[in-house]
């Protein structure tokens, strides 16, 4: 006879981190992010960007005129690391679920890929829009 799965509902049994509340939950949620984070590092695109960051967001201070811009520039910096590490994860998804090639597993990692993208052309017109105005305009 085939084992039973367990069931979803009770929480205890799939996730403990479900069952805990107040300050022990933050503590183990802020673990699991360390942890998502040294997970990113191991990614090459990830630690470049992250590398990248330590430049960026200090010199978005120096280049931002105000706290609008100086978030926005910071801030598109971040944008570019979270949908990083975002798109490490759907790829960590796609070939948890096997190796073999499929349409739709092609499909996801493509898709996260295509964000990735987005995010660094996003950050990259920011920062050019912000040194024109600062040294051309």
């Amino acid at each position: 006879m085939p084992a039973s799965s367990p069931d979803p509902s009770d929480s205890t049994c799939v996730n403990p981190q479900k069952s805990r509340t107040g300050l022990t939950r933050i503590w183990h949620a802020a673990g699991y992010s360390l942890a998502g984070l040294r997970a990113g590092w191991n990614e090459k695109a990830f630690r470049q960007e992250a590398l990248a960051a330590v430049v960026l967001v200090p010199a978005a201070f120096w280049l931002g005129h105000g706290w609008m811009e100086v978030a926005l520039l910071a801030g598109t910096v971040w944008l570019v690391l979270i949908v990083e590490l975002l798109n490490s994860g759907i790829e960590a998804v796609v070939d948890r679920i096997g190796p073999e090639w499929h349409a739709l597993s092609k499909q996801a990692k493509d898709m996260g890929s295509a964000a990735v993208l987005l995010a660094l052309l996003l950050c990259a017109g920011v920062w050019l829009a912000a040194l024109h105005q600062r040294f051309i305009a």
